[in-house]
């Protein structure tokens, strides 16, 4: 059984961005914007590794994807 922690400060980790709450804060401030029929994962600020793991989170409905759709949802707000 997986026991990893599945949060945001786990996510950003995973993803290779710096992941204390301020610089959560301060990523989702400058990227909020994403529109409506874009896909996160095809956001212009990932990388191509970091974009990879996000289309695999929600494509292969893994443990991240709750987390990977919070963040979608605060990054559109």
């Amino acid at each position: 059984m997986d026991r990893s922690n599945h949060d945001m400060t786990s996510l950003f980790a995973q993803l290779g961005i710096k992941n204390s709450d301020k610089e959560i804060e301060s990523f989702i401030v400058i990227h909020r914007g994403i529109p409506e029929k874009q896909q996160l994962a095809d956001a212009d600020f990932w990388s191509t590794s970091q974009k990879q793991f996000l289309i695999e989170a929600i494509e292969l409905d893994s443990d991240w994807s709750e987390v990977v759709d919070s963040l979608d949802a605060q990054l559109r707000a």
